[in-house]
């Protein structure tokens, strides 16, 4: 048939499809319009497969707030914890309560200055179950809070940069969108230089250290270094160290994962230009003539540049096939309201 024909063809390599011959009468691909009916005029059913989908999303990614719990769980847990057995803790010690949530940040983020250390088997084993622990859920905690904090800031960073910028609100979201991975590289970017700077100043000035020692002391702690020969020690400083350690080594993480997403993105783009800019010649007509008719038409040409981009796999195609296959009931080589009724009737 000629519908197999097409789908054999869509399956095939390129190379597959230059050596078969024409089929006459095959079908071409038609423009079908992309915009959803009116969400009023929908089936209950197909509101509840919305439903369905929307609670799995939200089982997937748990909610900030489900995290931000997880996270107070965890510290509360180890504080009583090692507030019990700070007497088989050895370094110097401030406040018992202040000095466990100390020990539990710098054991979570894995910081380990080594000016408080377990000194017994019994608390050995327990930092090395909160290590664990801890690593996972500060993991968690720096993908939610760093998405949070930078996606809240990179609005009023795009707009301090383009505050003379012409056109409407939705033209500078647009505009927004397009750079999103820019502008959260450098909303992090700065927030990493104002937490550097607020750390450097408050070991010079408060736990009077010099400033190169004030600044070689933050660069080990952000990197979760943690040499140990340089920390804080007093009890203003181990205070100000639960809340800087935790935002610091979260603001470290998202940089290098965002320096990481815009040389990506930067190669995608150039290779997108490459292929959009470069020229069509006989053999790229061949391989985009997925029907064999000699002739490309629209979707035929869009999906041979998706392939070509790497948005698209043979496999992905497979999978669209064959989803079109089942729900193709009548076999017409079309999609109609009627194909859908019989499709969610028979199963």
């Amino acid at each position: 048939m000629a519908d197999d024909s097409i789908q054999q063809a869509l399956i095939e390599d390129p190379p597959n499809v230059l050596k078969r011959k024409p089929s006459e009468g095959a079908k071409r691909f038609r423009r079908c319009r992309s915009t959803p009916s009116d969400p009023t005029d929908q089936k209950p059913a197909e509101n509840r497969s919305v439903l369905k989908a929307k609670e799995l999303f939200k089982e997937i990614r748990p909610s900030f707030r489900l995290v931000g719990l997880l996270l107070f769980v965890y510290l509360l847990v180890g504080v009583i914890i090692f507030y019990l057995f700070m007497d088989q803790l050895s370094g110097k010690t401030t406040n018992r309560v202040l000095d466990a949530l100390y020990f539990v940040i710098v054991t979570m983020t894995s910081v380990g200055y080594g000016d408080l250390f377990p000194n017994s088997d019994t608390t050995k084993l327990l930092a090395c179950a909160f290590v664990f622990t801890g690593m996972a859920v500060i993991a968690l905690f720096i993908s939610k809070a760093a998405d949070y904090l930078v996606e809240k800031q990179e609005v009023l960073f795009f707009k301090a940069l383009h505050m003379n910028m012409k056109g409407s609100e939705a033209k500078m979201l647009r505009a927004m969108e397009t750079n999103k991975i820019k502008y959260k590289f450098y909303t992090v970017a700065l927030l990493l230089a104002m937490v550097i700077v607020a750390g450097t100043v408050f070991l010079w000035k408060v736990e009077k250290l010099s400033l190169v020692d004030s600044f070689y002391c933050v660069c080990a702690t952000i990197t979760t270094l943690g040499y140990g020969d340089k920390s804080f020690s007093s009890k203003l400083g181990r205070v100000f160290a639960v809340f800087w350690i935790t935002t610091s080594t979260v603001i470290m993480a998202q940089f290098f994962l965002y320096l990481a997403e815009l040389y990506t993105e930067r190669r995608q783009k150039m290779l997108a230009k490459w292929v959009l800019t470069r020229r069509i010649t006989t053999m790229d007509l061949e391989a985009a003539d997925l029907d064999g008719n000699r002739q490309v038409v629209a979707a035929e040409f869009v999906l041979y540049k998706l392939k070509e981009l790497g948005k698209i796999s043979q496999e992905e195609i497979t999978c669209f096939l064959e989803e079109f296959n089942q729900l193709d009931v009548d076999q017409s080589g079309t999609l109609s309201t009627y194909d859908l009724n019989l499709a969610q009737t028979s199963h």
